[in-house]
């Protein structure tokens, strides 16, 4: 029984038809669809540069890589990156993979984005990057941060997977830091079924990115670029590597359905706006519940609800129930991510204490966005959370 999925398919015959379009060509791995997308989502987000990749993962992994491969390094083992303390596991693992120090900073129980009182007091002269992760749509507070950092040495990666589409003051998320990276999975804002993209202004990053993604070879680099001579030889340029690289590629089919996808990200994001209407007026003055709230713009990945410390409740009972209701629900993304234990492999500190990410570890969980109406659903949710006892 599932009344209320945590995702719905957004595919419609169009993709089909993308998808027919690829087997006519009969060219499957990265190739002219790609490219359109690419071309297609750097405008939609006013950005100058945009590389697609297999998924928002490897997006946020070559993201990574390339900081380290600028002309003036831009990262290096051992520099300290803030995180936040809740996120998703490759916000992380990339970063510990290239050897950072990784500082883990609280999150705020209405936001679920960064604590700003303890982002600014973890700051240090060793610290040299902030990942910003825009939460379950949500943007961060972009103003303050920028405030924080001005002046010093530091810049921001922003992880903007669970986001798209949403906006801080008329600009998109992803687009505040030196990179953003982005996801089109099944349950994202549209799909690919696997998929994402970093997006950057800078032309040095995007070269690095080109490279990284496939194998670290010359090929896909234009023959002007930051990364190394290339000459007119196109035999030698083939199989020539200059960078530790990756196979991250889309495949083709991937960049013909999201060029459909695109065409309809707009009304999707309008309809999971309208959807939050009605679930903030359920929710946002319940007795048991705190709900996430919106910073500017959210393009509500999903809906976020935190036991409150005055409810009898445990969050074990109202799983169960929702359960039974056939209402799907998941953790808040990876809940307090220092937790798992994972973390034995990292080289990393906890500033001060994450009381916020714990609380919400124990006491939280999201249930699905939409791009369909979610009227009915949500009118389930609210009858089985408000039978509770």
């Amino acid at each position: 029984m599932n009344n209320y999925p945590l995702a719905t398919n957004t595919w419609d015959e169009k993709e089909l038809q993308a998808i027919q379009s690829v087997v006519e060509k009969n060219i499957y791995t990265m190739g002219d669809s790609v490219e359109q997308f690419e071309k297609d989502f750097a405008r939609f987000i006013n950005r100058k540069y945009c590389v697609m990749v297999s998924s928002g993962s490897t997006a946020n992994l070559i993201a990574t890589a390339a900081l380290f491969y600028t002309k003036q390094p831009m990262l290096k083992r051992g520099y300290e990156v803030i995180v936040p303390a809740v996120s998703w596991s490759t916000t992380y693992f990339p970063l510990q993979q290239y050897g950072l120090k990784l500082k883990f900073v609280d999150i705020d129980l209405d936001t679920l984005n960064y604590d700003l009182g303890a982002l600014e007091s973890a700051i240090t002269d060793k610290t040299k990057m902030i990942m910003t992760v825009n939460l379950l749509g949500n943007p961060n507070d972009f103003d303050v941060i920028n405030k924080l950092i001005q002046d010093k040495d530091i810049f921001i990666l922003e992880d903007n997977c669970e986001s798209m589409g949403a906006e801080y003051k008329g600009k998109q998320t992803g687009t505040f830091g030196v990179m953003g990276t982005f996801s089109t999975f099944f349950s994202h804002h549209m799909a690919t079924m696997e998929g994402g993209f970093v997006t950057t202004d800078n032309e040095e990053l995007y070269h690095i990115l080109l490279s990284l993604r496939a194998h670290g070879w010359t090929r896909n680099l234009p023959k002007q670029n930051h990364v190394t001579k290339k000459s007119d030889n196109w035999f030698e340029e083939s199989f020539r590597f200059v960078l530790p690289g990756y196979n991250v590629r889309p495949v083709e089919m991937s960049g013909a359905i999201g060029i459909e996808q695109l065409k309809k990200l707009p009304y999707f994001l309008k309809q999971r706006r309208e959807n939050s209407k009605l679930f903030l007026s359920f929710f946002s003055d319940h007795s048991d519940f705190f709900v996430q709230k919106d910073i500017d713009n959210s393009s509500w990945f999903g809906f976020s609800l935190i036991i409150k410390p005055s409810s009898k409740l445990t969050r074990e009972y109202v799983v169960n129930k929702l359960n039974e209701s056939g209402v799907d629900c998941r953790p808040i993304v990876a809940g307090n991510f220092t937790r798992n234990e994972v973390m034995k492999y990292f080289d990393y500190e906890i500033h001060n204490h994450l009381t916020n990410a714990d609380y919400l570890d124990s006491h939280g969980f999201f249930v699905g966005n939409s791009h369909h109406c979610l009227e009915k659903e949500l009118k389930l949710l609210l009858s089985t959370l408000c039978g509770l006892k």
